[in-house]
């Protein structure tokens, strides 16, 4: 570094190119520190080596100093009397450091300027060199270059490249790795085609960088092809020409072409048995990297960090928590506890496979904790409340590691998974203090959270302040979300609109939020532009966004269009049929969902589980009994009766047809899977059959099983002590719901007991529950206290009641035709009349009650 300034001190031509050099840096300077997120500067700030060099140059005191002075001489003293500080604690003697003619001299001085990134200095020493009249030698000139492209500015290397008389191998290869470091893949492959036509031939280290370009951009077939070249030359078993080959494969998830490589080696490294585990993680075979691990150490190969590392990501994947035991103990038995990237993998395997306990102690154990060692705990940890997460952070600002964006990032999640705005704000400050609100997912995690804690205001604020996320959608998916999730789907769809004019590339997510909007807000007409705009970006064919335009279609009774759509698929998979199968039960349409069934079996298809619980849903919603049994005999024959979904689904389908005797033994085949929905389904069976007790013995059956009782568990219970009258052991178990199992009652547990309280005569109770429960009332529940008043003839408050529900749902005919009931059982017939003829005025046509038989 010394060495160059001194070289400069005698040019006025080399005190010229610095003075422009470091006008350009001021500027950079004054935008990155006013703007860090827009500082225009040119091609020092495209990336992040740039700005750590010139950061380092312009520190604020050598700053200030050299732009106050005003002539070379006041310069070359200032810098001078800088780097003899610096030589002097970094251990160099200046005097060694300063080239003449020689060559070496000249490159020990650039080594020393990309060691310590001094873009700075290493163009005062290519003035030097230009001085020195030595710009022809290639030697120099490609040690130049590796000077630019280790400081990060690989635009000053590709023009002095482009300016180059002479070039020999190794300057090719230096322009495609430096291409590789500063992320110019484009570039390094355009340099690798023009050294290919140059009539030289590469070696191992330009096919290797020209391998890591590939991968980088996921181009097989341009890796592919250069694995022929490297056949065709002859050094494909050179180790690293292989290794780069094999680790490209594997990186590519092309694991057999990996495995047949890896497998022809004759010499392998610990990079190749590396590469070839990272590359079966990295496909979700676990299994197969655990053999290999197992096989590299019958071998006698010594593990390094990145093979415990693979080894752990497959741990986490298979949830094999044993060998992840294992891993650990040969980690603390080979002393490598010191490794901080090994331990943060450790823990987050534990994390990973549910051992909270056991992988913060691993954190505990970290003595040099980095910022990824406290995103990985506060990731995976799971706060109780707002004061164990701020006592957790308040921890990490104990120490010396600053926050990331992804720290930041992550403590908004956990904020929206607490539903606390306040301690978001407050994380909101300090991720202003360090900088971090321009980052992408910072922001995208503040919509999320603000959408979350209901606050969808500020998620547009939030939103609309950066420009920058116009173009990104991530964010745009983000908002559409968070509309979605607090019920403004009208909102959300003037956001896809927007979105849509503005020409921002949407995805398959986006589709998703907007389709399930739409079909929210019942819009049937969006349902179809949205369709065209799927058809027009090109994602007609994915399997998810096909699903919800069925449901969509379904459940707006366009069966034709629905139809249409299916049959337009070109690639019918059994997800197709199940999506379609399912739709179609829920829509209502049990004939058409039958008969979607036998044109699969015709096709030869084999139906899975989800399809079979939607085909018994359709029994159950028929009272199909004779279809119930040819189904089930089906579902026996393909071995699918120990599924939870299906088990159940066959218990529901007997008992809605009548037969509890068959769903009693269905039970008693299934309850051995210790599933609570297997129990539930049978509890809800035999409270429609009236069998309370026998209800209630299964409720103490998951007791002695500890089954944790879900939100459909006492729905059922509180449901079968409804139908027999049994109020006090109804309320009973509401309220132990509340105090033995700390659950907080879902709207449908407030829906059955307001009918048990109802149906029973406790009207004022039942209006009571109504009026403190923490949702607002929907029609169901005031339909289940309307018809309570007209059981037991309470005018008042059904007319209370009928007021509200007809607030809610002023075109459904049931609310008149209750209140109608509610005058006429007690004799009030004029009034009954009136709501009648107030029926007849608004148009409301009284829905034709119908029943079946099964023939």
């Amino acid at each position: 570094m010394t060495l160059l300034i001194c070289s400069i001190l005698n040019v006025e031509l080399t005190w010229n190119l610095k003075r422009r050099k470091l006008s350009s840096y001021d500027q950079s300077w004054s935008s990155y520190k006013n703007n860090p997120a827009k500082a225009g500067v040119k091609e020092v700030n495209s990336n992040k080596k740039a700005r750590a060099g010139m950061r380092f140059m312009l520190l604020p005191k050598l700053k200030d100093s050299v732009l106050c002075a005003n002539k070379p001489c006041q310069f070359q003293t200032i810098v001078k009397h800088q780097l003899q500080i610096y030589c002097s604690k970094s251990g160099f003697n200046c005097s060694d450091l300063l080239p003449g003619k020689d060559p070496f001299a000249i490159v020990t001085a650039l080594n020393f300027s990309e060691n310590t990134k001094s873009y700075l200095l290493g163009t005062q020493l290519h003035a030097h060199v230009i001085k020195l009249g030595v710009t022809k030698d290639v030697f120099s000139q490609n040690n130049l270059i590796k000077m630019y492209t280790k400081c990060g500015v690989f635009s000053d290397a590709f023009k002095l490249f482009d300016d180059m008389v002479e070039r020999n191998l190794v300057t090719w290869t230096l322009m495609i790795s430096g291409a590789v470091q500063n992320g110019e893949f484009q570039v390094g492959l355009e340099v690798y085609l023009d050294l290919i036509r140059s009539g030289l031939q590469p070696n191992e280290y330009t096919l290797g960088s020209v391998l890591k370009i590939c991968t980088s951009v996921g181009s097989y077939e341009f890796g592919s092809s250069i694995h022929c070249f490297a056949l065709k030359i002859g050094i494909e078993q050179n180790i690293f020409v292989g290794g780069s080959i094999l680790n490209m494969y594997a990186k590519l998830e092309d694991i057999q072409s990996a495995k047949a490589l890896f497998e022809s080696m004759t010499n392998v490294d610990i990079g190749c048995w590396n590469a070839i585990i990272g590359g079966y993680v990295q496909c979700g075979d676990g299994i197969n990297a655990f053999k290999i691990v197992s096989l590299m150490m019958s071998r006698g190969v010594n593990m390094d960090q990145f093979t415990y590392i693979n080894t752990l990501k497959g741990c986490s994947i298979m949830e094999n928590l044993d060998f992840g035991k294992q891993l650990h103990g040969l980690i603390i038995q080979r002393n490598m506890e010191y490794n901080t990237s090994l331990m943060n993998c450790l823990m987050d395997m534990y994390f990973r496979n549910g051992k909270e306990d056991s992988a913060l102690k691993v954190f505990m154990k970290i003595e040099n904790k980095d910022v990824i060692s406290w995103n990985t705990a506060f990731a995976s940890s799971q706060p109780e409340n707002a004061r164990t997460l701020v006592s957790l952070f308040h921890e990490f600002r104990l120490g010396a590691v600053k926050p990331n964006h992804i720290t930041f990032s992550i403590l908004f999640r956990l904020c929206a998974e607490l539903v606390d705005l306040d301690l978001g704000f407050q994380f909101f400050c300090l991720a202003l203090q360090f900088g971090f609100l321009h980052e992408t997912n910072v922001t995208c995690s503040l919509i999320n959270m603000s959408s979350v804690c209901k606050a969808m205001e500020l998620a547009c604020l939030i939103f609309d302040d950066d420009r920058v996320l116009l173009q990104n959608i991530t964010a745009w998916n983000g908002l559409i979300s968070g509309y979605n999730l607090n019920y403004c789907f009208m909102e959300a769809l003037k956001v896809f609109v927007n979105l849509w004019g503005l020409g921002v590339e949407s995805n398959e997510y986006t589709f998703s939020s907007v389709l399930e909007a739409c079909s929210k807000y019942e819009n049937e007409q969006m349902v179809r532009q949205i369709h065209g705009a799927i058809v027009k970006s090109g994602f007609s064919s994915n399997g998810y966004v096909g699903s919800l335009l069925i449901n969509g279609y379904v459940k707006f009774g366009l069966l034709d269009d629905c139809f249409e759509f299916f049959n337009g698929l070109e690639r019918l998979d059994l997800a197709c049929w199940g999506t379609m199968v399912s739709a179609l039960t829920q829509g209502g349409y049990t004939y058409e969902a039958i008969r979607f069934l036998k044109s699969l079996k015709e096709a030869n298809g084999k139906p899975d589980e989800f399809i079979f619980g939607s085909i018994l849903n359709c029994c159950a919603t028929i009272a199909g009994y004779h279809l119930t049994k040819s189904v089930h005999s089906l579902i026996i024959k393909m071995g699918f009766d120990t599924q939870v979904f299906v088990a159940s689904g066959v218990m529901d389908a007997y008992a809605k047809c009548g037969d509890i005797s068959s769903a009693r033994t269905a039970y008693r085949q299934s309850y051995r899977l210790n599933d609570v929905i297997i129990h539930n389904t049978m509890i809800i069976a035999f409270a429609h059959h009236g069998l309370v007790m026998e209800a209630m013995e299964i409720f103490e059956t998951m007791k002695m099983y500890n089954l944790q009782p879900s939100q459909a568990t006492f729905v059922s219970t509180i449901s079968a002590c409804s139908h027999m009258g049994l109020i006090d052991q109804g309320s009973l178990l509401f309220r132990s719901m509340i105090t033995d199992y700390k659950m907080e009652p879902s709207p449908d547990v407030y829906g059955c007991l307001v009918d048990m309280l109802s149906r029973n005569g406790y009207l004022d109770n039942a209006r009571q529950v109504i009026q403190v429960m923490p949702y607002t009332p929907w029609p169901a529940i005031l339909r289940s206290l309307l018809s309570g008043c007209r059981i037991h003839g309470n005018r008042k408050l059904g007319e209370w009641t009928a007021k509200k529900l007809l607030q809610l749902v002023p075109e459904n005919d049931a609310s008149y035709v209750l209140l109608s009931k509610v005058y006429s059982e007690r004799g009030g017939w004029e009034d009954a009349g009136k709501v009648q003829r107030s029926m007849i005025e608004r148009g409301i046509p009284k829905n034709t009650g119908y029943s079946w038989i099964e023939i």
